[in-house]
């Protein structure tokens, strides 16, 4: 009897340690970064526009997005922030920036991310981007 229960005891171990190499451990977005980029595509809660709407498409002003600098959500290609941050695209996030008094009421958008008030404030963006991807990131819209 005891052999038997031990047979069952290692298939069961066998087919639990399948069903765990099947699954995986849960980081769907492909880059070991913990998944933040692929959490932001899928929610967009907040986003004043669909989904998609700036990768691998056109623009508000018809250019054409440049395909695979979005990083599966993480970067606003027309504004030059990341995405779940920007203040012209997520009113989530320009309610936060109101609410810190980070706000430059000439331009709409957050003061921090106000680069025509100050275009060196771009910088900061612009080694964000390179530290993630090693590239440049796709000239803005605006």
């Amino acid at each position: 009897m005891s052999l038997v229960m031990f047979q069952r005891s290692a298939m069961c171990g066998v087919a639990l340690a399948l069903l765990a190499c099947t699954i995986g451990c849960g980081d769907q977005s492909g880059g070991g970064d913990g998944g933040a980029p692929q959490a932001a595509e899928e929610s967009h809660e907040g986003h004043d526009h669909e989904p998609g709407e700036h990768e691998d498409g056109e623009h508000e002003d018809g250019e054409q997005a440049d395909a695979g600098h979005n990083l599966g959500g993480f970067w606003c290609s027309e504004h030059g922030v990341p995405e779940a941050d920007c203040s012209m695209c997520s009113s989530v996030a320009a309610a936060k920036f109101k609410e810190k008094g980070d706000w430059c009421e000439e331009h709409d958008r957050a003061e921090s991310q106000c680069f025509k008030c100050d275009p060196s404030r771009a910088e900061k963006f612009v080694k964000l981007y390179v530290a993630k991807t090693g590239k440049q990131p796709p000239k803005r819209a605006e």
